[in-house]
């Protein structure tokens, strides 16, 4: 593909949702554009504000615990995952309300507990601790919540 033509489209991309430069990355190599051209075009991106891994982070992290649920591990994997840097990832989980964050886990423990039908508390909590764990909540908390249980 074409220079300008790969630049128009990782550009409507960026505009039309965030995005992060591995994922442009990933598409211009799809596109086979050569990795001169791809570092040359994400250089670009950033430097016009298009392609912004702080702003990325924020969003991803604000939306993803708000609407999934996700726990402060699983997005922090996550985001390692898209070659955020670690500086940019703690600064918008630092973001996130603690209050909210630990209602947010309480929440998601007494939905899954009122679905269980399993009786016994020993399996009961095993199975809830797994569940928060999963959707990447630190363990001290998932054990403090479940000492109310």
């Amino acid at each position: 593909m074409a220079y300008e033509l790969a630049l128009k489209r990782a550009a409507a991309l960026c505009s039309s949702q965030e995005q992060c430069s591995s994922h442009i990355r990933e598409k211009l190599l799809t596109w086979k554009v050569s990795s001169d051209d791809a570092e040359q075009i994400i250089n670009l991106l950033v430097k016009e504000k298009f392609l912004d891994e702080q702003r990325y982070a924020t969003f991803y992290v604000r939306d993803k615990f708000r609407f999934n649920g996700w726990g402060k591990i699983k997005l922090r994997v996550m985001l390692k995952q898209k070659e955020i840097p670690s500086a940019i990832i703690e600064d918008a989980l630092n973001q996130i309300d603690p209050e909210l964050y630990k209602q947010t886990c309480m929440r998601l423990i007494s939905d899954k507990s009122a679905s269980l039908k399993e009786t016994n508390q020993f399996k009961r909590k095993g199975k809830l601790f797994r569940f928060a764990a999963q959707r990447g909540f630190e363990t001290d908390l998932i054990h403090q919540i479940l000492s109310y249980l």
